[in-house]
C-alpha cells in the first residue's frame, strides 16, 4: 500500500497536522503553499493558498473518503444545472489523499461588502430542495448520526462519563429517529443548512458552500438547522427566522418530529465541537456548557456560534 493511501483515525488531528498535509496535497496538485492562511478548522481544515486564488480542504481521516469524493461530484453536477454553488477546481483530479486526509481543492469565492440573510437561506432551500436528484450522482441518505461513533472513538481530552453520556443519548435518538413519520417526500438535501454555509460574492450572487453532507432524504433535515438555532439557542431574532420561514414556505417547529429533530441538532452541534476541545480554552469551555446542557433538557441553551 503507497503511504499516502494509509488510514488514519483521526485522533489527534490538529491545525498543526493539519498545516503539514497541505505542504504534501499542493506538491501533488503542483500549487505553491507558501504563506498559506488557515481559514477556518472544524469538521475540515480549510486553508487559503497565498499564490494561488484556491481554497484547500482537509478532511479529518480516510474515513471521509466517500465524503470528499461526493462534494466534488456534487459541486460539479449542480454548477451544471446552473445552481449557485462553491466550485471545484476543474483541471485536478481529485481528492488527492495524503497521510490518510483526503484534501480536496476549490476555486475561491470573493466575498462581497455584506453577508447573506436567513430569508436568502430560505430561498435557496427552497430552490434546492426543488431539483430533481441527479442520476449520474449516486446520493446517500442524510447520515443522521452517522460520524458519532467516529467522533466518540477519536475524542481525545474527554472525560469517560461524557463519552458513556454521549454513546447512551445515540442510542435513544437513533430510537426516536426510527418512529418519525416525515410530512415531505425525499430529495435533494443538502445537510448542513445554516446561514455560514452561503456566501456572497462581489457580484451580489449568494453561494451554497460546504457540500460533504450532501444527500437523498426529506428536506426536514435541512429546516432543523435554523429552527433549532432559533428555538433552542435564539440566535436569530424573531424577524430573521420570520423571513427565513416566509422565503421557504414552511415552519419545521409546528411538524410533530420536531423535538425529535432538535434534539438531534443539538447532539450533532456538541459532538462537532468535542473534536476540537484541544485548540483552544474557550473551544474546551463551550463544550463542557453545550454538554452540560444536553444533560439537563430543560436547561437554557447559552451556547455562542462557532
Amino acid at each position: 500500500m503507497p503511504p499516502d493511501a494509509g488510514r488514519s483515525t483521526g485522533h489527534g488531528f490538529t491545525s498543526v497536522g493539519a498545516s503539514q498535509v497541505l505542504v504534501g496535497a499542493c506538491l501533488r496538485a503542483g500549487l505553491a503553499s507558501d504563506g498559506a492562511r488557515l481559514i477556518r478548522f472544524g469538521e475540515n481544515a480549510l486553508f487559503r493558498l497565498a499564490a494561488h486564488p484556491v481554497v484547500v480542504r482537509i478532511a479529518r481521516s480516510h474515513e471521509y473518503l466517500g465524503s470528499a469524493q461526493g462534494e466534488v461530484r456534487v459541486s460539479r453536477w449542480l454548477s451544471g444545472r446552473g445552481f449557485p454553488v462553491t466550485r471545484a477546481i476543474e483541471d485536478l483530479e481529485q481528492p488527492v489523499v495524503v497521510d490518510g486526509h483526503p484534501v480536496t481543492f476549490w476555486h475561491v469565492i470573493e466575498e462581497g461588502d455584506r453577508k447573506p440573510t436567513y430569508g436568502e437561506l430560505g430561498a435557496v432551500l427552497r430552490d434546492l430542495h426543488s431539483l430533481e436528484p441527479p442520476v449520474t450522482v449516486a446520493l446517500s441518505p442524510y447520515p443522521v448520526l452517522g460520524r458519532t461513533d467516529r467522533r466518540i472513538a477519536a475524542a481525545a481530552g474527554i472525560p469517560e462519563d461524557d463519552l458513556a453520556f454521549l454513546r447512551k443519548r445515540a442510542r435513544e435518538l437513533r430510537d426516536r429517529i426510527a418512529g418519525l413519520q416525515f410530512e415531505s417526500p425525499k430529495g435533494a438535501v443538502h445537510g448542513d443548512a445554516h446561514v455560514q454555509n452561503l456566501m456572497v460574492n462581489r457580484k451580489g450572487q449568494i453561494i451554497l458552500i460546504d457540500l460533504e453532507r450532501f444527500s437523498f432524504d426529506h428536506p426536514e433535515w435541512d429546516l432543523m438547522v435554523t429552527a433549532t438555532e432559533h428555538h433552542s439557542l435564539g440566535w436569530q431574532t424573531k424577524e430573521q427566522y420570520g423571513a427565513f420561514v416566509r422565503s421557504y414556505g414552511r415552519d419545521l417547529r409546528s411538524w410533530p418530529g420536531f423535538p425529535t429533530l432538535r434534539a438531534v441538532q443539538e447532539f450533532n452541534m456538541t459532538t462537532w465541537l468535542m473534536q476540537n476541545v484541544s485548540e483552544s480554552a474557550e473551544t474546551a469551555a463551550e463544550y463542557a456548557r453545550r454538554i452540560a446542557s444536553l444533560r439537563n433538557g430543560d436547561a437554557p441553551r447559552s451556547w455562542n456560534p462557532g
